[in-house]
């Protein structure tokens, strides 16, 4: 449903200015509120690729019919997070080793593309913000938070991923990382992981800083392309991995 207000407001003269209607806001309903709580538990591990999605048992956890149950799952096989089969119940999308190995190339080239045009077009307050994080990463390492590293990793993505200041190309790579977010929790188990991680993104930020564009796009492809799950990285991140500042 849209609502939109009409609003007038007067000039510091007290003329009356031009109306001026209000942005319109769109109600969210059933089914979208129930694919993102469902798209929730999926991106965030607590449904496992392959884990079968019962209508029946999730219109009972929600409080509701089968019927936004069943559109809500729908919606999620069209964008890619759920696999429908025929006259069975869905399941949480386990794509094959070969596909999985495609959506990272198709991840590692629409990233590697933002991170060059943000070493371009990124503003000094977006760099700024950028180093913020990386330092924010840092810390979450020292203390041992596995879910607050997941969490600034994703924000570091998202930052680079807009300061290409391209919208668009923003947002494939963006939609294209939301699908393999199951997949990339392994990221952050572990020291070993989390302090290869910090020094893969400590390249893409400091090739970032420089205005390095070519460097900034070949540190981001290596960093998606050493994912755990891929049997084998595709492509080597340049030189050792830097100390991890633990003290």
């Amino acid at each position: 449903m849209w609502n939109a207000i009409d609003t007038e407001t007067e000039s510091p003269a007290g003329r009356p200015r031009a109306r001026r209607r209000a942005t319109p806001v769109r109600a969210v309903t059933r089914t979208e509120e129930l694919r993102l709580q469902i798209a929730d538990e999926i991106t965030s591990g607590r449904l496992a690729p392959g884990t079968a999605l019962e209508e029946v048992e999730i219109a009972k956890r929600y409080g509701v019919s089968r019927t936004p149950v069943r559109e809500a799952i729908r919606d999620l096989a069209a964008s890619g997070l759920v696999e429908a089969r025929p006259h069975r119940s869905a399941l949480v999308a386990h794509p094959s080793s070969e596909r999985l190995r495609g959506m990272f190339e198709a991840m590692g080239e629409l990233e590697s593309l933002c991170a060059a045009l943000a070493a371009v077009h990124m503003t000094a307050a977006e760099r700024a913000g950028l180093e913020r994080l990386h330092a924010d990463l840092a810390a979450a390492i020292r203390s041992g938070e596995e879910a607050q590293c997941d969490c600034l990793d994703e924000r570091f993505h998202a930052a680079v991923n807009a300061g290409c200041h391209n919208d668009y190309l923003s947002e494939l790579a963006m939609t294209t990382r939301i699908r393999l977010r199951p997949f990339l929790r392994d990221k952050y188990r572990g020291l070993e992981r989390l302090a290869q991680s910090y020094a893969e993104h400590g390249r893409v930020l400091t090739a970032i800083l420089r205005g390095e564009r070519t460097e900034a796009g070949a540190a981001m492809r290596a960093h998606v392309m050493t994912a755990p799950v891929l049997d084998t990285p595709l492509g080597d991140a340049p030189g050792a991995p830097a100390a991890l500042p633990l003290a």
